[in-house]
């Protein structure tokens, strides 16, 4: 019987932590483990954590005694793992009903694709999480191979993808090793790149994450800038390519995608904030693009999604859903 493996790190959530790990229970996958691993928080979380394990046979609980870093339990997560499939979920967001189902479908299906993922839906805490019709099977997926996967990356570094919609086949993730703790902020983005090198990746606008916005997100305390933000994940892009990535036919092509990428994100955004009076931040963007790319300096990036969303902000254009 198919198995699923889900690693659930948490520091100082225990508010979140038990609508988290029942949202994977409640997937209705017989076969499925859950790890949560606490990071020595100081609130309920190991209180709740063992709550949790007590209730269900399903879930087992690791505590740490000092705060190692996120990436030591992303880490603990990957070598644990030893199910068909595998996922770390943080323990302020939740699954989409029916999503681990889905995944696990398009995977059994496809020995060649190495992850599965989907579109994620974000709310606000304190206003309680969308009500997401099921749709257990129903979506359709896009399959594509690792180096269009990465090149995309590379043409479009700020569209990330959402960790809590990623399922990872385990005997891919362990080739590709563990997270890095030198990208504490882009560990993740790293990843995938890496396990793109091992197979095909798999995608479908069906929402299969939910992403809790409050004030205490990772994003926000450590990328509170736009430059920030890009230089995270342009740490990523060279970490890299200076290790796995440097070994694909077109890694020189790709490099220079991502930075090509990196100085659109940069530009644009430094012109819409130009454009709204942030002088500062606008200043700080247009520096980060020269340093990718001195040639922005002198010719302008030909960048249309850099420019209908500079529209959008600036109400030229209407937002596309």
């Amino acid at each position: 019987m198919v198995g699923l493996d889900v690693a659930i790190p948490c520091y100082q959530y225990g508010r979140f932590l038990r609508e988290c790990v029942l949202s994977v229970l409640n997937q209705g996958l017989p076969q499925v483990r859950v790890l949560i691993i606490d990071n020595a928080s100081t609130d309920d979380s190991l209180e709740v954590a063992r709550q949790l394990a007590a209730a269900d046979p399903r879930v087992d609980v690791v505590s740490h005694a000092t705060n190692l870093g996120a990436e030591v339990s992303f880490n603990e997560g990957v070598e644990w793992a030893a199910s068909d499939y595998f996922m770390i979920l943080c323990s302020d967001d939740l699954l989409a009903p029916g999503c681990l189902a889905r995944a696990v479908l398009v995977l059994e299906s496809r020995p060649d694709v190495s992850f599965a993922f989907g579109r994620d839906i974000e709310f606000l805490d304190g206003e309680g999480a969308p009500v997401i019709d099921p749709v257990a099977g129903q979506a359709q997926w896009r399959i594509i191979s690792g180096d269009h996967f990465i090149e995309e990356r590379c043409r479009r570094p700020a569209r990330f993808v959402v960790s809590g919609s990623i399922v990872v086949r385990t005997s891919a993730q362990k080739r590709a090793g563990c997270y890095r703790p030198e990208l504490p902020h882009s560990n993740d983005a790293e990843m995938l790149l890496r396990l793109a090198l091992l197979g095909s990746v798999a995608e479908t606008g069906t929402i299969q994450g939910i992403r809790r916005l409050h004030d205490s997100n990772k994003s926000r305390l450590y990328c509170k800038t736009r430059t920030q933000e890009l230089g995270h994940r342009k740490a990523a892009f060279e970490s890299f390519f200076a290790n796995e990535g440097g070994l694909m036919p077109e890694a020189g092509r790709m490099r220079r995608l991502a930075k090509q990428g990196l100085a659109a994100r940069a530009y644009w955004c430094g012109v819409r904030d130009f454009c709204c009076g942030k002088t500062a931040s606008a200043l700080d963007l247009f520096k980060f693009a020269f340093r990718a790319q001195p040639a922005v300096a002198v010719f302008p990036p030909v960048d249309y999604e850099g420019l209908s969303r500079l529209a959008v902000h600036l109400g030229l254009a209407k937002r596309r859903n």
